[in-house]
Parts: C-alpha cells; structure tokens; sequence
C-alpha cells in the first residue's frame, strides 16, 4: 500500500512540475515566442477559442510574431483580443495579418519579470508541500502499513519533496537567467 501512496504522490508532483513549466512559457523574456499566446482566447462566433485554433502564429526576426487567420473576418476579434489579454504589447493589423512586435525589456521589465518567475515557483513549492501534507496523512490513516513501513514511506516522501522542490527551483533559475539575458 505505501508504494501506490508514494505513486500517487510522484504523480501528481509530476503534474505540479509540468504545469510550473507551462505558466513560465508566459513569461516574456524578451524574445517573441509562440507560447506567449497561449492564454489568448478570442471571441469566434460566440464562443471563446485559443487563438492557435483560429489562426497559424509564427516569429519573424526573433521579436515580431506574426498571427495570419485562417478565416481573414476573425482579424479585428484576434485583434481585440490580443488588447485585451495584456501582453504588454500592442497589436498591428495590417488587413490581413496581425503582428506583435516584442520589445526588448527594460532593466525594470526584467526584474519584474523575475519577481512574476519566483511567485510561479512559490506557489508550485507550496503545491509540492500540500501533496506531501496529503501523502504523509494518507501513510498515517492507513492501518495496513507497520510503524516501520510507516516510517520509511514518510521519508521518502520527505526525499520525493525535495526532489521536486530542487526542480522548480532549478527550472525556475534557469528562466530567471534567460529573462535576465541581454
């Protein structure tokens, strides 16, 4: 029983680590990315879709995205859309496609950007603590497990914790470095 807890729990640690990684592709770094848009959901017949279903995007030069419909009378909703999902970044549309131009950040923009990478990692660690509250109250309400099987299931939970921990933090320095990079 304490292996399909340890299971469990490396699950959904794993599940933490990934999302972490998914809401860091937000953060601007400078550069266009194609990611940065993945939040953007535009008003397509009355439903909201992601932008990456309505049109193709792809980056020009290093710092311009380019966003081309595949149906050109969804451009001033794409438009829209891009206002209001602040980017940081005004739209330009020039009839038949849009395009974003990233701005190379400030020394203020990237320490603000940084500070946006610590809070994403502070919330995924006080994620990775609550499974492993979870984790180790499970190995104690379960009346299978001996005191000593009790005991090495809640240190490796304790080990599978900082594990994770060191990930996000690692993964976490590394996109402070590429924010910080000229």
């Amino acid at each position: 029983m304490a292996y399909t807890i340890l299971d469990v729990t490396k699950e959904k640690m794993d599940k933490v680590t990934a999302h972490f990684s998914e809401s860091l592709a937000t953060v601007r770094t400078g550069r266009a990315n194609t990611t940065m848009l993945d939040h953007v959901e535009v008003d397509y017949y009355g439903s909201p879709t992601p932008v990456n279903q309505i049109a193709s995007i792809s980056v020009v030069e290093g710092r311009t995205l380019v966003i081309k419909p595949y149906d050109s009378s969804s451009l001033k909703n794409i438009e829209k859309a891009c206002n209001e999902a602040d980017l940081g970044i005004a739209p330009q549309n020039d009839g038949t496609v849009i395009r974003l131009t990233v701005p190379a950040l400030t020394e203020e923009t990237r320490k603000e950007m940084c500070k946006k990478v610590s809070k994403y990692a502070e919330e995924a660690k006080v994620q990775i603590r609550n499974l492993r509250r979870d984790g180790n109250d499970a190995a104690k309400k379960d009346d299978t497990l001996t005191e000593d099987m009790e005991k090495d299931c809640l240190d490796k939970i304790q080990k599978l914790t900082d594990e994770f921990i060191k990930k996000i933090d690692d993964i976490a320095a590394n996109k402070e470095k590429e924010v910080m990079t000229i």
